[in-house]
């Protein structure tokens, strides 16, 4: 039988997260360790931020055709129903 090599596995618990290895500056990983503050919640946090923005910027990127098509066609023709509203 031919030998197979697989990747290793990575455990996850319940919480969907998974090991990483992660490089940070020692001064910074210091003054993190000695405030307790939590390292991993941190940088979970703040890179589901900038992940969060970098979507929200290429969506706007990938539609911005369609945006100042629609912005366009509202400038020219004004708002549909806008002559039934009443405020």
């Amino acid at each position: 039988m031919p030998a197979t090599h697989t990747a290793p596995r990575v455990r996850t618990g319940v919480s969907g997260k998974r090991a990483i290895n992660l490089s940070l500056s020692n001064d910074v990983l210091e003054a993190a360790k000695h405030l307790t503050i939590n390292i991993s919640q941190v940088c979970d946090s703040h890179l589901r931020e900038v992940v969060r923005r970098e979507q929200e910027r290429k969506w706007r990127e990938d539609h911005a055709d369609f945006i100042a098509a629609y912005n366009a066609t509202i400038e020219a023709e004004g708002l549909p129903l806008d002559e039934w509203r009443s405020f």
